[in-house]
């Protein structure tokens, strides 16, 4: 009996260090894509709402619908190579953006298997800005439910800290 109460307990805590781990992983993610946000901002002259809305993108309760935050999306992939010219998410690329926060093969399988659902899953438009954020919007749905979305107040101040140090 003694074992088996060991054995629940084991996977109870490999399960949360898989979903800390991840949710670590989103995080720095979340902190490289924001990165080329300076060169967006320029380009397309955003308004500090755009920044908000980035900002707390990852909280559960908050809805980021504006147009502008899915053309800086948008920006933001290109910026970082993970889409193609057509728009579409590339695999290889994406693969290796996510393993160099950290992931391993399988749940880097898992962040690119979420985001081709998505990316399938969104209502047809036109408009590129439009598709981009309906690919955002569905993508961290996802990772809520995976329990993998970052802690949005780590996130703030690890940024603060990065662009105080600047």
């Amino acid at each position: 009996m003694w074992l088996k109460n060991v054995m629940v307990v084991a996977t109870v805590v490999m399960m949360s260090v898989k979903v800390d781990s991840s949710q670590t992983m989103m995080k720095d993610m979340t902190k490289n894509f924001l990165k080329a946000y300076g060169e967006c901002q320029q380009e397309l002259h955003l308004t500090d709402d755009t920044a908000r809305d980035l900002m707390f993108f990852w909280k559960e309760d908050y809805e980021v619908t504006s147009r502008e935050a899915g053309c800086t999306i948008l920006c933001l992939s290109k910026k970082l190579e993970i889409i193609d010219p057509e728009g579409k998410l590339h695999k290889g690329k994406t693969a290796d953006f996510i393993k160099q926060h950290g992931s391993d093969e399988e749940t880097a399988q898992k962040v690119i298997d979420v985001l081709h659902a998505c990316e399938a899953s969104a209502v047809p438009n036109e408009d590129h800005c439009i598709m981009a954020l309906g690919v955002a919007t569905c993508f961290k749905k996802e990772i809520h439910k995976l329990n993998w979305a970052p802690d949005t107040e780590v996130l703030l101040e690890e940024l603060m800290a990065e662009m105080s140090e600047r």
